[in-house]
């Protein structure tokens, strides 16, 4: 089998980047559909037509209506079709970033992303992850091609509250660790491939700029400073992350996510902070040493990562949801069989128990 590394054409991270949008994608050609985060809408639409003053394509600006659905793509098509779009740009989160993508997939154009916050690892990558209306795991897209740019304004995401860029964090964390199951079983990548070196060593270095830098982004952005650890922190969470999970594959951190979305009481949680506790069920599951264990544990609680149930739900969770979790995460829409060995429903709820015991653990002990 042969082994493919998929990555965005281009990826640009600075400061102003957003100023200079125009000169960075008018290669593409136009109109251009602009699909937007609300607060992205009403912050950047005037940034964007200031860099198009004097310049003849036109921009289409619509609003995302807030969930990735499948909905939502219909509608914004048919915006791009009336409108007679080529290209599509996606202005926002991941949920944001990945709408645009169905739209530009469905209509055959170029996408680019523009992450307005660094809380997930959508921008890099080929796959949008679609919902239901209830904000319940629907399914991913799988597009022809990663999007042609990826452009990271840093002095967004710097004003951005500090919540996302540590969900991001929590998402990045599993990126070493699902590429490192997945290599173990042989299985395939989002790319249609096997994992290559220099994918693996990608999400290695995910993993280290995390541990170096992490507390010290956090800090700076709570300062609204972008230091040289935020910048680092950014393209961790976005390009390291994104080409190290699509080049490498995910496992069970994401299925374990992706089967607490069926839960009420979770809903509330983000993305990358669900993954991180699934990433610790994940190490459990392994037999990680404790050393591990305790460095993942140390990082999560310093940066403000849910390390147990109270922390990821409103209410106390039952047997009976935490056995449903564990079935679905097991189930044929998630990724468990990426994993090295078999793993059933059982194995999963035993090792949430377990994490949630070593998170209480460790925060109430420090181990």
């Amino acid at each position: 089998m042969s082994r493919v590394l998929a990555s965005p054409q281009k990826y640009i991270q600075g400061p102003g980047e957003i100023s200079r949008i125009k000169d960075r994608i008018s290669h593409l050609g136009g109109p251009v559909l602009f699909v937007m985060a609300k607060s992205a809408y009403t912050s950047l639409k005037p940034v964007i037509e200031e860099s198009y003053r004097s310049h003849g394509t036109l921009q289409v600006f619509e609003k995302f209506g807030g969930e990735c659905t499948q909905m939502e793509i219909d509608r914004l098509r048919a915006v791009c079709r009336t409108h007679g779009c080529i290209v599509v740009v996606g202005i926002g989160g991941g949920k944001a970033l990945d709408t645009a993508k169905g739209v530009a997939y469905y209509e055959g154009t170029p996408i680019v992303s523009v992450p307005t916050i660094a809380s997930t690892d959508a921008p890099t990558s080929a796959i949008a992850v679609t919902y239901t209306e209830d904000h319940i795991f629907a399914g991913n897209i799988l597009l022809v091609k990663n999007p042609e740019l990826v452009l990271v304004d840093t002095d967004v995401i710097t004003r951005a509250p500090v919540r996302f860029l540590v969900a991001g964090m929590g998402d990045a964390l599993s990126t070493c660790f699902e590429a490192r199951a997945n290599s173990a079983s042989n299985h395939d990548n989002f790319a249609g491939g096997k994992s290559t070196n220099a994918s693996l060593a990608l999400a290695t270095l995910c993993y280290e700029i995390l541990m170096r830098d992490g507390l010290k982004a956090k800090e700076s952005a709570e300062r609204g400073i972008c230091s040289p650890e935020l910048e680092n922190i950014i393209e961790a969470n976005i390009y390291l992350s994104g080409v190290g999970f699509e080049s490498n594959g995910i496992a069970c951190a994401h299925s374990v996510y992706n089967a607490f979305t069926i839960l009420p009481s979770c809903h509330h949680m983000f993305h990358g902070e669900l993954v991180a506790f699934g990433t610790i069920v994940q190490l459990v599951l392994e037999k990680r040493a404790e050393t591990e264990m305790e460095e993942v544990l140390r990082f999560c609680t310093c940066v403000g990562l849910p390390v147990t149930f109270a922390q990821i739900s409103t209410k106390e969770l039952t047997r009976e949801e935490l056995m449903t979790v564990a079935v679905v995460a097991c189930g044929p829409d998630n990724f468990m069989d990426s994993m090295p060995f078999d793993v059933t429903p059982d194995m999963v709820f035993d090792a949430m128990m377990a994490a949630d015991a070593l998170g209480r653990r460790y925060t109430a002990t420090g181990w």
